[in-house]
């Protein structure tokens, strides 16, 4: 069954592809789609690792695959891989720039309150 935060198969086919190859060793390795469904989810609901649902696997192992992925600079080629087939379909306009403000913190003087020059 299908989660509210999980990638569907047309996401999945976009992705996978651009992931490393699944590693067959000698222990039972987790499914990419399934661990990266589980660092989705943690980035959607803001839970720490060790709260992540059962069905994602264990905890630790979708932690140590998002570190390694971040670490191998995975997440990079991803973003440009997706923007070139996106851009190539024309579904990009790169007139257009958005910036939230919700995320760009603004210094204390800029929000009303005195700076080190107004408690003189």
């Amino acid at each position: 069954m299908a989660h509210r935060r999980e990638l569907s198969q047309a996401e999945w086919a976009h992705i996978a592809p651009l992931l490393p190859p699944q590693q067959t060793r000698g222990t039972y390795y987790r499914d990419h789609r399934m661990v990266l469904n589980g660092m989705l989810y943690r980035h959607a609901t803001g839970c720490p690792w060790r709260d992540l649902p059962k069905r994602y696997g264990p905890w630790s192992t979708v932690h140590s695959r998002f570190r390694r992925w971040t670490r191998e600079g995975l997440w990079d080629r991803i973003l440009r891989a997706l923007r070139r087939e996106l851009d190539a379909a024309g579904q990009i306009d790169w007139r257009l720039w958005c910036i939230d403000g919700s995320h760009v913190r603004a210094h204390r003087v800029a929000a009303g309150a005195g700076g080190k020059s107004a408690a003189r």
